[in-house]
């Protein structure tokens, strides 16, 4: 498969154009011109980068890639040694941020809420990122707590006491704690994202609504592997999703 090819297939599915973004989306690190395997992740660290190239990747896919929105531009440390590594070895880095979360079907929030038994009933947040919907059955918070933990592999933090049975949810991966206040106005019983700040608890306590902090890496695994798989599918590539734990 040709890497321009893959590029612009996969700009089109995500429809990458029509974001205002923080970083580039597609080809970041241009290396050999054919694909023939294919390595996904969540974020293109040195680790990743070295699993990869280890696995025989001609191109590696993430949802975490590099040259964001004021950051020091210069190749110099960490940065320069991935670049380096990458290359030297004439491999490629894709990565793709915002529209990865807000793909309809592919995407880590669509992802996500099929993973987790959740029905998406409609969107919100930045260019419409995050979800809202019903749980499958009305349950309590320690229920639906051991049950994203069942499904993610981690157990998650979990703010309020509701005993009662809670319905409605919106979640939204990775860091996206900035969407409590904006899901709480939509009528939602609790709200799951990845990370959480100082202000969530108390505006979780005095609503009422619960937030699930669930880890932005757990959160954020299943866009980019759907994509891969979707990928290998529809050009005949060999495609492996790579899990680099992280904690967060």
């Amino acid at each position: 498969m040709e890497l321009c090819k893959l590029e612009n297939y996969t700009d089109l599915l995500l429809e990458a154009a029509r974001f205002r973004d923080y970083c580039p989306n597609g080809v970041q690190v241009e290396g050999r011109a054919g694909v023939f395997k294919l390595v996904s992740g969540v974020t293109a660290s040195l680790d990743l980068l070295k699993a990869a190239m280890a696995a025989g990747a001609d191109a590696i896919l993430v949802h975490h890639g590099y040259f964001w929105k004021n950051e020091d531009a210069r190749i110099a440390g960490v940065k320069r040694a991935r670049l380096e590594l990458l290359l030297r070895h004439n491999v490629s880095l894709l990565a793709y941020h915002l529209p990865l979360d807000a793909h309809p079907e592919l995407g880590n929030n669509a992802q996500l809420g099929q993973k987790l038994g959740f029905e998406t009933e409609g969107r919100f947040g930045e260019q419409d990122t995050a979800c809202h919907g019903v749980l499958a059955e009305s349950m309590p918070l320690s229920a639906l707590g051991e049950q994203v933990s069942a499904v993610l592999g981690r157990r998650p933090l979990l703010i309020g006491d509701q005993n009662g049975g809670l319905r409605r949810i919106a979640w939204c991966s990775g860091a996206a704690q900035g969407y409590f206040e904006e899901a709480i106005r939509l009528g939602v019983d609790a709200f799951l994202t990845g990370e959480i700040s100082e202000q969530c608890v108390h505006l979780a306590r005095e609503t009422g609504v619960a937030f699930i902090a669930a880890g932005h890496h757990a959160t954020e695994r299943y866009g980019v592997q759907a994509l891969g798989a979707h990928l290998a599918e529809k050009f005949g590539i060999d495609h492996q999703f790579i899990d680099i734990d992280n904690p967060v």
